[in-house]
C-alpha cells in the first residue's frame, strides 16, 4: 500500500474545507502524514486524527520568513516520511513550491488533479475541462496538486492517535524573500472563492454596481466572483477574478451574470457542475456551455431570483 504525506503551509484549529479534501483524498491511498509549516494546536491535531492521521510533521516557521521556509519543510518531510505520493493545494504558491521540490528530489509533479487512486494513477481535467485524462509517474515521489470540491469531505468513524514530531530543516543563510510588512484582509462571512459550492460571477453587465450579485451569492450561501474586465475596471477586487489569468472555480453550482463567456473566462469556471448564464446578449458565447440560460437584464433577473430564493427559506 502507497503511502502520502500531506503538506500546508499553516493549519487553523478548523481546516478549510479544501484542507479537509486533501486529508480525505490521503487517507484512502494509504495512511496519511501531514507536514505543516507552521505551530499546529492541540486542537487542530484532534481534527487531524479524525482522517486517520498518525503522524504529525511540524515546523514553526519565522514570522518574517517566506518561501524559503516552505522549501525546506516540504523537502524535509518528504525525505523523513519516504512517502509516494504528497499531496498539496492547488493554488499559485503551493504549486511552486511542489514544482520546485520534485525537481530537487527528482520526482514528477501533476497539477490540476480531481482524484487520485490508490494505485496512483491520477485523474485531471485538460483544456478546461473539455475531457478528462488519467497519468501516472514513471518514477520518483509523485507530488500532485488537488483541485477543490474535487473530493467529498470524509471523516473517518474512528479516530487515530496522532505522533507529533518536530521537523529537522535546513535553513538557508540567507533568505532570498523576507515579509517585511503585512495588511489584514477584510473579514467576509462568505465562503472562499475557490472552495464555494456555489458561485455568482459578475461581468461588464453590471455596470460597475455588484449589488445584484451579492445579494443573490447571499441568498444562496456563495461567493462572489468576477470577470477580467470587471475587476480590470475597479468595480471589485482582483482577488475575485476567474479565468485564465484569475483562479479556477468548481463549484457545484455557477452563476454568470453580464458575462460574455470569453475562453480566458471559460478556463476558470467551464468544470462547474451546473452553469446558468444570465446575459442580454443572445449570441453571447456563455450559452454555448451553459446548462441553464437567461436572455434578460440581469439587474432584473437577479434580485427577482434572490427575493424568490429568500421566500422558499423563510
Amino acid at each position: 500500500m502507497p503511502s502520502a504525506l500531506v503538506f500546508f503551509t499553516e493549519l487553523a484549529d478548523a481546516p478549510s474545507k479544501a484542507q479537509r479534501e486533501l486529508l480525505t483524498l490521503a487517507a484512502s491511498i494509504g495512511e496519511p502524514t501531514v507536514a505543516v509549516a507552521s505551530e499546529v494546536s492541540q486542537a487542530t491535531a484532534e481534527q487531524l486524527a479524525s482522517y486517520g492521521v498518525a503522524k504529525l510533521l511540524v515546523a514553526p516557521a519565522n514570522h518574517a520568513s517566506f518561501l524559503e521556509h516552505s522549501l525546506s519543510v516540504l523537502e524535509a518531510a518528504v525525505k523523513q516520511s519516504t512517502a509516494d505520493v504528497v499531496l498539496v493545494a492547488n493554488d499559485n504558491f503551493n504549486r511552486e513550491v511542489a514544482a520546485r521540490i520534485a525537481v530537487r528530489v527528482e520526482g514528477s509533479i501533476i497539477t490540476d488533479a480531481i482524484n487520485v487512486s490508490a494505485d496512483l494513477v491520477v485523474t485531471k481535467d485538460e483544456l478546461a475541462g473539455s475531457y478528462s485524462a488519467q497519468a501516472q509517474a514513471t518514477g520518483g515521489v509523485l507530488f500532485v496538486t488537488l483541485k477543490p470540491n474535487s473530493i467529498e469531505d470524509a471523516p473517518q468513524s474512528a479516530a487515530a492517535e496522532v505522533s507529533i514530531n518536530e521537523l529537522a530543516t535546513e535553513t538557508s543563510a540567507a533568505e532570498k524573500v523576507r515579509i517585511v510588512g503585512t495588511e489584514e484582509k477584510v473579514v467576509s462571512d462568505r465562503p472562499k472563492l475557490t472552495e464555494a459550492r456555489v458561485v455568482v460571477a459578475g461581468g461588464r453587465g453590471v455596470n460597475g454596481d455588484f449589488g445584484a450579485v451579492e445579494q443573490l451569492a447571499d441568498a444562496l450561501g456563495g461567493a462572489v466572483g468576477a470577470s477580467r474586465a470587471a475587476t480590470d475596471a475597479g468595480w471589485i477586487s482582483h482577488d475575485a477574478q476567474i479565468g485564465q489569468t484569475g483562479v479556477t472555480v468548481s463549484p457545484q453550482v455557477f452563476i454568470s451574470a453580464g458575462i460574455s463567456g470569453a475562453i480566458q473566462q471559460k478556463a476558470g469556471m467551464q468544470t462547474s457542475k451546473c452553469i446558468i448564464a444570465i446575459n442580454k446578449d443572445v449570441d453571447a458565447p456563455v450559452f454555448e456551455i451553459a446548462d441553464f440560460g437567461i436572455v434578460g437584464d440581469l439587474a432584473k433577473v437577479l434580485p427577482q431570483a434572490a427575493e424568490e430564493i429568500r421566500r422558499r427559506q423563510a
